[in-house]
């Protein structure tokens, strides 16, 4: 049975980027139920009371986007009993381990180079791209999942912004949420308290400099041009987003129904 979520949001001391995506409205009048998605960033580090508080949620399945470079960094989620654990990485530790890696170590030389000029934020948008077009098994699994018996769920990846918001967003696409919703969901990462904390190696004065934070800032803002981009991507590839569930998620009308008989109210 779906437990509904206190009305206030939870200050998770170990957990960012925590929310319910309850209450979203559909073009057609509905609302995302409460209580059935969530998103977050990792769960490694959640302290005894944040793992209490997940618990307490009936969660049925976490997803978990991460790849093995993530988790070699942060460590595993915390383990929640009776809930079950799916890690599906949505993208390749080969293709980003060595430019996080100058993202941790760099010195500002090094990060100007790889990041000034419009390059970080490039990267970020060829990303999303890249996951929609790359990655429709995977996100053709969570909606089989979540129409068949998933729910509640908790969808995160390191930060909860990025792969996490992809999946969710693509998730409230199926579900026929409005795209001002969705983008307005999508943004709410970008609140102080959520945000991801920037781990750097360097223990210099420059390490933080306002001129290294605002290299890095792209990698950590979610931008609503990050997920046009993805929108963008969706009808070049496929025309609209009913093919793209139809054909590239190979999500049918009847599929999508259960979706929304779960997910919706």
């Amino acid at each position: 049975m779906t437990q509904q979520v206190p009305s206030t949001e939870p200050e998770l001391a170990g957990v960012r980027n925590f929310r319910d995506v309850g209450g979203l409205p559909t073009v057609d009048g509905r609302r995302v139920r409460y209580g059935v998605l969530y998103r977050s960033g990792h769960l490694a580090h959640a302290t005894a009371e944040d793992a209490a508080f997940l618990s307490s949620l009936g969660l049925h399945t976490i997803f978990d986007f991460r790849n093995a470079a993530d988790q070699k960094l942060e460590g595993p989620d915390v383990e929640l009993p009776g809930v079950r654990n799916v890690n599906l990485p949505l993208s390749d530790p080969a293709d980003g381990a060595e430019f996080w890696k100058m993202v941790r170590d760099g010195d500002l030389d090094q990060l100007r180079e790889i990041l000034a000029d419009g390059k970080a934020a490039a990267r970020m948008v060829a990303s999303y791209r890249m996951i929609i077009k790359e990655r429709t098994a995977e996100h053709s699994r969570v909606l089989h999942a979540l129409a068949e018996d998933s729910v509640p769920a908790l969808m995160h990846c390191a930060a909860g912004k990025d792969r996490a918001g992809l999946s969710v967003a693509v998730t409230l696409l199926a579900l026929g949420v409005e795209r001002e919703a969705i983008v307005a969901d999508y943004l709410e990462s970008n609140a102080k308290h959520r945000r991801y904390k920037v781990h750097r190696s360097s223990s210099s004065a420059s390490a933080y400099s306002p001129e290294v934070m605002e290299l890095l800032s792209p990698l950590f803002d979610a931008r609503a041009e990050y997920l046009s981009a993805a929108f963008e991507t969706i009808e070049e590839a496929w025309g609209d987003v009913d093919t793209y569930l139809e054909q590239g998620l190979k999500v049918t009308p009847q599929t999508r129904e259960r979706l929304r008989e779960r997910l919706l109210d």
